[in-house]
């Protein structure tokens, strides 16, 4: 996968994201959880793209390593929602696995870029 892809890839989860929250209801909760997964769900994207003109590949694995909390925190909040039943644990599953796939793609990127540039 080449970065551009990549980059599209995380733009795209960032407006399933979107969607997501607009679907969110209007309680304490939903507006909570909202504004807590806005934040997370829609900075992978730009964080990569910066990560992506990074200036040492230290400094690369420093960018990627915030894109890949942001994932976490994301997926984690994706999982609240369906355990608290805000939303339809059906309606999530795709962007549950968007999310563990794009976690496991960035930490294999952070490791890679480690091994290849003796970082430890």
């Amino acid at each position: 996968m080449t970065q551009e892809e990549l980059s599209e890839r995380l733009w795209d989860f960032a407006v399933r994201i979107g969607q997501v929250v607009d679907a969110l209801p209007e309680t304490r909760l939903g507006r909570h959880v909202a504004s807590q997964l806005i934040r997370c769900g829609t900075s992978p994207a730009p964080n990569y793209d910066e990560a992506c003109a990074a200036e040492s590949p230290r400094d690369f694995v420093h960018k990627l390593a915030i894109v890949l909390k942001e994932l976490r925190e994301s997926r984690g909040w994706i999982r609240f929602i369906m355990k608290s039943e805000l939303l339809p644990a059906k309606k999530l599953v795709d962007v549950e696995d968007e999310s563990t796939q794009l976690c496991n793609i960035i930490a294999r990127s952070i490791i890679t870029t480690k091994e290849n540039a003796n970082i430890r």
